[in-house]
């Protein structure tokens, strides 16, 4: 199947919304900084994505099988038993501005330059996406991550590195024995074809999560996804 690389992503970060997100005054020596680290950061940054197009083969009550890979999941395998294909995706902030962020020192500079990697990652993820829609006009596109739910945990990420490809040589991506990817500011998945649209949140009680884009819905989990006996 497809597999492609893009690596020609543009990084332009918007500086109200980072201080917004990180309830800075525009005004105030924090949001300085942070302008002084953009511009530092804007012409090292490479933003980088991977993904394969990858064909959905069968699903059971809890593992879907994608060319060849089963990966064990009751969310994973009810989302994608209506479809065909699937998106299996790395992302990343990139090993450039990883590499800068390393030579940065201070407390407040730090946490200032952590914010502008994920805004390189967030390029990255919002390329692919674009991407995908302008190629395969696949329609809403849900999306799953391994660890952003305990029914997929980050255990599934040697399988997914394995169906995605050469990560460390294409993108710079390596996945450490820990299964957390070096770049940190990383992301890996599956986008997903879906009418009736998938949020992880939804189906996520952490409370007070700063990353949460959907509400928990308590009763959708009964609804869809609870094993039928």
């Amino acid at each position: 199947m497809i597999t492609e690389i893009l690596h020609n992503i543009a990084f332009r970060p918007d500086f109200d919304a980072l201080c917004r997100e990180l309830h800075l005054k525009r005004d105030s020596p924090p949001a300085d900084e942070l302008a002084h680290l953009l511009a530092e950061a804007g012409p090292v940054a490479r933003p980088k994505a991977l993904y394969r197009l990858a064909q959905v083969q069968s699903c059971t009550d809890s593992t879907a099988v994608i060319e060849g890979i089963p990966f064990a999941s009751r969310v994973l395998a009810v989302n994608l038993k209506p479809v065909n294909r699937v998106f299996a995706f790395v992302a990343t902030c990139g090993v450039e501005i990883e590499a800068w962020s390393q030579t940065i020192e201070g407390t407040l500079r730090r946490f200032l330059a952590d914010a502008v990697k994920e805004a390189a990652l967030s390029a990255a993820t919002e390329a692919l996406q674009k991407h995908l829609d302008a190629r395969y006009r696949p329609g809403p596109l849900g999306m799953m991550n391994p660890g952003s739910l305990d029914d997929w945990p980050t255990s599934a990420q040697p399988d997914l590195f394995r169906l995605v490809g050469d990560t460390r040589r294409t993108i710079g991506v390596e996945l450490l024995d820990s299964c957390i990817m070096s770049p940190i500011k990383s992301v890996s998945g599956i986008f997903f074809p879906t009418e009736a649209g998938f949020e992880s949140c939804r189906l996520c009680p952490m409370k007070n999560c700063p990353k949460r884009r959907a509400p928990y819905d308590e009763a959708l989990w009964e609804q869809k996804y609870r094993r039928s006996h």
